[in-house]
């Protein structure tokens, strides 16, 4: 993301808080239509945080980050929005168990010390 085309607000005021995109900021940042964002939410691939109706969604940057990756699956591999969702949700496994693997990694180097 080109942090010169979006300059999102942030929710609430004070202490940092996470970036609230609009519905319009994340169709901009994935360089797709509207109602591909739209689509997403519909496969669960993206939850907007707040809001009924899409002009009232807002997405955080983990969420962003999410559907860049899937409208880059769709766009540049021909995958549908079930199967970037599939994806999105193999990858997360997949840094979860790196993350348990690190941990179990540095335990087991420290009890060999």
């Amino acid at each position: 993301m080109n942090s010169k085309e979006i300059k999102p607000a942030t929710v609430g005021s004070g202490a940092a808080q996470p970036v609230a995109l609009t519905l319009v900021e994340v169709s901009r940042a994935c360089a797709v239509e509207i109602g591909c964002v739209i689509e997403l939410v519909q496969e669960g691939v993206l939850d907007p945080q707040a809001g009924a109706q899409p002009d009232d969604w807002r997405f955080s940057e983990a969420q962003l980050r999410n559907a860049v990756v899937a409208s880059r699956l769709r766009r540049d591999l021909g995958v549908n929005s079930a199967g970037a969702a599939l994806a999105l949700q193999l990858l997360d496994e997949i840094e979860t168990l790196r993350a348990q693997l690190n941990v179990t990694a540095a335990a087991i180097a420290e009890d060999s010390a």
